[in-house]
């Protein structure tokens, strides 16, 4: 996360420029962000016009972003495009709280299953994501993700409301109506010998596993997943994908 943020990156900015350029830097500038429980690549620049440049080509969709996530089910099909808009609400309950949700521009009609236009939601923006399945076992699919578009928490919520396939670990967007821990198929707590009441302490895992920036020569950024995320993948007999 950015600025506002607890334990924000933004502050540790002067201490990292200083272990790279031993005590004499100027500050690193931050050149995009990711949600705060997100893990993977993150682009600094040593200069405010090299950053200034770099966000501009976030700005204008220019980079291409690669995720990985390990979600619970399997997505039908294995691979595709969601292509749903995006809308922040207010959800009425016990705990009123805001979400991202999908607005969808068509329908099903119920009487006849005929396909039925919806008048757009003037607040609701533009979401693109590819995604294709990678591995899948014990209940969970290992997907990798491109969104086309930067939408707020815009994998998560095409993968939980759009494919019906929710991040491990994302309680946020497992319910939508309740503020709750995930809850995780059988087969899945026994690989990760973890009790359903425990499951509110599964860290979100999503990764951003690769940017390429169109930089004269392509710059190709990878991250390898963190030691939870490698773990999980082992216990769930998910394959990691060789690079």
């Amino acid at each position: 996360g950015g600025p506002g943020i607890k334990n924000c990156i933004a502050d540790v900015l002067p201490i990292l420029a200083k272990m790279l350029e031993n005590m004499k830097a100027d500050p690193l500038h931050l050149c995009h962000r990711l949600d705060k429980e997100t893990t993977g690549v993150m682009v600094l620049a040593r200069s405010k016009e090299a950053a200034e440049k770099i966000r501009l080509l976030f700005k204008t969709r220019q980079v291409e972003k690669i995720y990985w996530a390990i979600v619970l089910g399997d997505p039908d099909p294995i691979e595709g495009i969601v292509e749903i808009p995006i809308v922040e609400k207010e959800v009425q309950s016990h705990q009123s709280h805001y979400k991202m949700t999908l607005a969808p521009n068509y329908r099903l009609c119920p009487e006849d299953g005929k396909v039925v236009k919806i008048r757009k939601n003037r607040n609701a923006e533009s979401a693109v994501t590819r995604y294709r399945r990678l591995a899948a076992a014990s209940a969970c699919s290992l997907l990798e993700l491109q969104p086309i578009t930067g939408v707020k928490h815009q994998i998560r919520v095409h993968l939980a409301y759009g494919l019906g396939c929710p991040i491990l670990g994302d309680h946020k967007y497992s319910h939508w109506s309740k503020l709750a821990p995930q809850k995780l198929p059988e087969l899945t707590l026994r690989r990760l010998k973890l009790e359903q009441s425990k499951a509110r302490r599964l860290p979100l895992h999503l990764h951003a596993h690769r940017l390429c920036l169109p930089l004269g020569q392509p710059l190709d950024l990878v991250c390898k997943p963190p030691l939870f995320f490698q773990k999980t993948l082992r216990k769930l007999d998910l394959d990691i994908p060789k690079d």
